[in-house]
Parts: structure tokens; C-alpha cells; sequence
């Protein structure tokens, strides 16, 4: 048998289970969790590093490849192990340049989504097989642009959440479950280079390795603790989300514009990150790497007179600070001359509340609502033993205490986190204390106390 045909044959067997001899979970005692059960035996000794099983798959980059890859998920069994790769700090955009899939029978697959940039037929391949995504959040949209989407999904990040552990980044629960070591030198690499060099595939094919045994691991931790219905819950939510809106004042992410006081400066902000994003987007390059937010924020309070005053500024910094100083110069020279009534607020409108921090002047009320809602929310995690913005959405606690229901009731606060989009087991466990909590700092707030805001 030759090598190659070797290979094939050894990743179209089912894997291997990866459990460390260290950890054995079915022995856990009463009251401890898996997360508690890993922490001190790492420390004992380092963990050996991960090697590939079958080697480095081939990169599959033509429409033939491709249509042999789907034969081969299709034939395969169980869930897909699916990751991708982007190069958001180099190139503009945050589009898939690898995608790695992984199924028992099938073995592992890279996936070039520059020479395949349709990758239906995979999707139509998996049909309704369970995905396996680590942090899916930030690979779903990506993937989606090349038109895969799943139709399930286990999100191991999610779940390593909901289970209680500090730390769930890819290679610490892989370290911390399976015993292994991951080479994480390349997760920051940009991968639009061609050819990829092999330790950067290698690397790739690894992380959809050893996702199969760790969501078997996950999901029978969650099961322990009887969270497993709030895993599925908070999974099927990650996966029918649609994407945020695109808004429309992005520039107001600059960071550092806080520190921007004034409106015509905060134009200046506005016009440079305008130009930035033009000069990006058309030579395919990440806005940072062009010009980073410091140096915008510099030029926005420092107002310099010239384009020779600005070339000559030391904060004046980035790949395209001198390459396109005409570019930046007609941007605030622009952005000086405009009217008044064309100056961007100096606060951003929102439909929500206003920043907690000024509740205490605006509505006291409120803002011992709030105190109280957090203090609920952050007794319940800790008594489940998962973090609080997991339980409930910070935006969601702010929402629902500075405009509360009447009556303020289980009921109605169970309605109104709903129309927030709390899930049916957050609605459970929080409605109830919520709403005891804040009519307990209601009553406690006499009206004298209470200061409306004016106008």
C-alpha cells in the first residue's frame, strides 16, 4: 500500500478517543465539576504536544478536488468538525482564506476558499449533520459568505462557558481535557499568503482534529450539571442569529474618540477614518495597518496647520501616514471647513439607556434598579457557576432596569427579557429574582430622591 493510499485509509477510521490518562471524569465527586476537577494537574507537569493522526491533508484549491472532498463527507458519519482561517490584520474584510472540515470516516480536509470561492457543494454534503464550531460566533459569518451553513452546531467555547471553566481558548481546553499540547505560533498569521506553508497547514488541519473528542467531553460535562438543555438553547440561538447590522456611524469605533471633545474635531475623526477605509478597502490592506486609530485620534486633537506640520508629527505613524499624505490632508482640511450644521454630535444616538454611569443623576431610581439587577444576576451565575454575561446579556440587565415592566412581576419580567431575546432557561432562572430584587430597591428609593432628567 502506497503511502498516500496509507494515509486515506487510516482517516476514514473513526478517531481515536484523546481522554488523558490523568483525568477521569465518570470518578468526579459530588459537587465538583470538570473545571474544578483539571486546574491543579496541569501544573504538574507539561502536557505533551499534538501531532496530526493521518499528516497534513493536500490543500483542495479546483472545482474537481472539491467535488471529491463532498463525496467524501458524504460518505463519512456523525458530526463535522468545521474552523476557519481569516487575515482580518492584514487584509481588509473578514473573509475565510482556509477552511478546515473533519468527520469520522472521512478524515480531515483544507479547503482554499481563493481557488473554490463556492463551497455549496460541501454544505449540500454535510446536509444536516451537526457542525462543530469553536467560538462559532466569529466563524459563521465568514463561512456563510462562501455558502456554508449548518444546520446544527456545538459550539465548544459556548459549552466550555455554560461548564464553568476560567479559561476556554482552543488550546487551554485542549491542554486542560485531552492531555495535549496545540502550537498556537500561527493563529495570528496571515493566511491570504499563497502557497501556505506546511507548519501553517498543519496547524490548521489540528484545531478541526481534536474537536470531535472534545465536544463528547463537553457534553457530558453539561449533562453532569444539567446544563445540556441550556447548551442546545444557547446553540440554536449562536446559529439562527443573523448578523448585526452595518452601522452607520462606524467611525464612532475609533478607539480613543472619547477622548475627542469636540465637534469639529470629531469630524476630523470622521473624514480621516472615511478616507482610511476607502484607501483600505481598494488595495485590499486592514484600515490599521494603514493608518492606526492613535494617529487619527493625535491629528483629531491636534488640528495641525499644514500638510508639512502633519508629515512632520512623530505620532503621526502607520504604513500609509507619508504614502497618502495628500489623501489625509484634503480629509481635515474637508472636515475643517464644514458648517456647523454638518458636524457629527458629540454623542452617539442610541435606543437604549444612557451610559450607566450617569443614571445616578438622571434617574436615581433606575440606577438602584440596576444595582440591584446585577447584584441578582451575578449570585445566580455564581451559585450555577458560569459567568454572568452568559446568564444574562449586560445590555439586556441595563434595558430592563432602566425601563422596567409594570407590574414589576415574574411574569412581566420574564416577557419583557424575551422580547430582548433572553433564552427560555435564562427566562427561568432570572425572572423570578429580578424582579424581586428590583422592587426591593424600588421601595428602598424614595420618590424625593429621584431626579428626572430635563427637557
Amino acid at each position: 500500500m502506497s503511502e498516500s493510499a496509507a494515509r486515506s485509509a487510516r482517516a476514514a477510521e473513526p478517531s481515536a478517543a484523546l481522554t488523558p490518562t490523568f483525568l477521569q471524569p465518570t470518578t468526579l465527586q459530588p459537587g465538583v465539576t470538570l473545571a474544578d476537577a483539571v486546574a491543579p494537574t496541569l501544573e504538574a507537569e507539561l502536557a505533551p504536544l499534538l501531532a496530526l493522526r493521518d499528516g497534513v491533508p493536500p490543500v483542495v484549491d479546483d472545482l474537481g478536488t472539491l467535488r471529491d472532498t463532498a463525496k467524501s463527507l458524504a460518505a463519512g458519519t456523525g458530526p463535522v468538525a468545521v474552523d476557519a482561517e481569516r487575515a482580518s490584520s492584514y487584509r481588509y474584510g473578514h473573509r475565510a482564506y482556509l477552511v478546515q472540515l473533519r468527520r469520522d470516516g472521512a478524515g480531515s480536509f483544507l479547503i482554499d476558499p481563493i481557488g473554490c470561492p463556492d463551497l455549496t457543494v460541501l454544505g449540500d454534503a454535510i446536509g444536516d449533520a451537526e457542525w462543530i464550531v469553536h467560538a462559532a460566533n466569529q466563524d459563521l459569518p465568514c463561512l456563510a459568505e462562501v455558502g456554508l451553513r449548518p444546520s446544527s452546531l456545538f459550539d465548544t467555547e459556548l459549552a466550555g462557558r455554560l461548564a464553568g471553566f476560567p479559561r476556554v481558548g482552543l488550546a487551554t481546553m485542549v491542554e486542560n481535557l485531552l492531555g495535549q499540547r496545540m502550537e498556537k505560533s500561527h493563529s495570528a498569521a496571515d493566511w491570504s499568503k499563497r502557497p501556505l506553508p506546511e507548519p501553517w497547514l498543519r496547524y490548521a488541519a489540528l484545531d478541526v482534529e481534536v474537536l470531535l473528542e472534545l465536544r463528547e467531553l463537553l457534553e457530558a460535562e453539561l449533562d453532569r450539571q444539567h446544563k445540556l438543555e441550556w447548551a442546545r438553547e444557547e446553540f440554536e440561538h449562536v446559529r439562527t442569529t443573523p448578523a448585526p447590522a452595518t452601522p452607520v456611524d462606524r467611525w464612532r469605533k475609533v478607539s480613543g474618540v472619547h477622548r475627542v471633545r469636540g465637534r469639529r474635531q470629531l469630524a476630523v475623526v470622521r473624514a480621516m477614518w472615511q478616507t482610511r477605509d476607502r484607501i483600505a478597502r481598494a488595495q485590499d490592506v486592514s484600515p490599521s495597518r494603514l493608518l492606526p486609530d492613535a494617529s487619527i485620534i493625535h491629528v483629531a486633537s491636534a488640528l495641525p496647520k499644514s500638510a508639512k506640520t502633519l508629515a512632520a508629527s512623530q505620532e503621526f505613524v502607520g504604513r500609509g501616514a507619508r504614502r497618502h499624505l495628500d489623501d489625509w490632508w484634503q480629509a481635515i482640511e474637508g472636515a475643517l471647513a464644514l458648517p456647523e450644521s454638518e458636524l457629527p454630535q458629540q454623542a452617539r444616538h442610541t435606543d437604549g439607556p444612557p451610559p450607566a454611569h450617569r443614571w445616578a443623576e438622571r434617574d436615581r431610581p433606575a440606577a438602584d434598579r440596576l444595582v440591584a439587577a446585577k447584584a441578582a444576576v451575578a449570585a445566580l451565575a455564581d451559585e450555577h457557576q458560569l459567568p454572568a454575561e452568559n446568564l444574562l446579556a449586560p445590555d439586556s440587565v441595563r434595558r430592563l432596569a432602566w425601563q422596567p415592566p409594570q407590574p414589576l412581576e415574574p411574569v412581566s419580567v420574564g416577557d419583557a427579557l424575551r422580547e430582548l431575546g433572553a433564552r427560555e432557561w435564562q427566562v427561568a432562572l432570572v425572572a423570578g429574582p429580578l424582579a424581586r430584587a428590583m422592587s426591593r430597591a424600588q421601595t428602598h428609593t424614595s420618590p424625593d430622591r429621584a431626579i428626572q432628567p430635563s427637557g
